[in-house]
């Protein structure tokens, strides 16, 4: 039997946080909150209901990426494996939900991203440390320089014309 999938839109409650572990793997830490908003038709205001904290974990490139784009308090939509870590502490065990993060991005609902393609090897593998995208949503603005697509990108633009007259395929 597969793990439960979690697909929502949720708000990050603290910057991403990268850790390596003994192998060298990159490990990012996200802490996200998930509440039931509602709009009283009473007051006609915006009221909160419950709200669902999880942890959530990525692997690898995606760890990368998620640190060098989001930031607390970012409105993103993610996708998910939900799972229980358990632990022991002073005698007591603890458990709590966790989300194995499988894609995130920032919710474009309220705000703008500009997508980076990050380059890849030969294998297809994703290599270097460009990140994805940029979100502008509550990060303060940076510095961005004009990259130029590899060379056999078959997606590449003509930026003179705006478009590729040849198809990807």
């Amino acid at each position: 039997m597969s793990l439960p999938m979690l697909t929502g839109t949720g708000r990050l409650t603290a910057d991403p946080e990268l850790r390596f572990v003994q192998s060298g793997k990159a490990v990012a830490d996200v802490r996200l909150a998930f509440n039931s908003r509602r709009l009283n038709p009473q007051t006609n205001q915006w009221e909160d209901g419950d709200v669902m904290y999880v942890r959530g974990s990525a692997w690898e490139r995606l760890a990368e990426n998620i640190v060098e784009t989001l930031a607390k308090g970012m409105e993103v939509n993610v996708t998910g494996e939900l799972r229980t870590e358990s632990w022991e502490k002073d005698g007591q065990k603890h458990e709590r939900t966790a989300l194995m993060i499988r894609s995130i991005g920032p919710s474009l609902a309220f705000a703008t991203a500009q997508v980076t393609k990050a380059a890849t090897g030969t294998n297809g593998a994703q290599t270097g440390s460009q990140p994805h995208g940029q979100a502008q949503q509550s990060r303060p603005a940076q510095t961005r320089q004009a990259q130029q697509p590899p060379a056999d990108d078959p997606w590449a633009v003509d930026n003179a014309k705006g478009y590729s007259d040849e198809p990807p395929f």
